[in-house]
C-alpha cells in the first residue's frame, strides 16, 4: 500500500512567494516597455524637425534601462538586549523550623553539630520542628 504523501507547508509557501515575486517582475517589465513606447509616441508627435538638407531628423531611441538592482532585503530588526541580572552570591545556612515552618534559629554552614542538638532538645520539648539546609543571599 503507498503512502500518503502530507503537504510540506514550508514549501508551499516558498512557491508562492516565488510565484508572487515573478509577477511583480512582469508587472515591473511591462510598466518600463509601456513608458518606452508612449516616449516614442511622444516623440514622433513632435517629430517636426529636420536636418539642414530637409530631410527628418532621426532621433536616437532611449537605451534600454539597465537592470534595476533589487532592493536589499530587509534586515531583522536587532534583538533586544535586556541586561543581565547581577549576580548574586548565595550561602549556605541550617535552619531549624517548626511545624508551621516558621524559622526558629539559624545556623552557619559549619555550626551542623550545634544546629542538630538545638533540634534534639525541641523535638524533647513538646511540638514538631526539622532542620534544613538553606541558601540565601549574602547581607553586605
Amino acid at each position: 500500500m503507498a503512502k500518503k504523501r502530507t503537504l510540506d507547508r514550508r514549501t508551499l509557501r516558498e512557491q508562492a512567494e516565488a510565484a508572487e515575486a515573478k509577477d511583480k517582475e512582469k508587472e515591473k517589465d511591462e510598466a518600463e516597455e509601456d513608458e518606452e513606447e508612449e516616449e516614442e509616441e511622444a516623440a514622433d508627435e513632435d517629430g517636426g524637425e529636420e536636418d539642414e538638407d530637409g530631410a527628418p531628423k532621426k532621433k536616437a531611441k532611449p537605451k534600454a534601462k539597465a537592470k534595476e538592482k533589487k532592493p536589499a532585503a530587509a534586515k531583522k530588526p536587532a534583538a533586544k538586549r535586556s541586561r543581565t541580572p547581577k549576580e548574586v552570591r548565595l550561602r549556605a545556612v541550617w535552619v531549624v523550623f517548626d511545624n508551621a515552618s516558621k524559622r526558629v534559629e539559624t545556623f552557619p554552614f559549619k555550626q551542623k553539630k550545634e544546629a542538630e542538638a538545638l533540634l534534639e532538645k525541641k523535638l524533647q520539648d513538646k511540638g514538631t520542628f526539622y532542620l534544613s539546609l538553606v541558601k540565601e543571599p549574602f547581607e553586605e
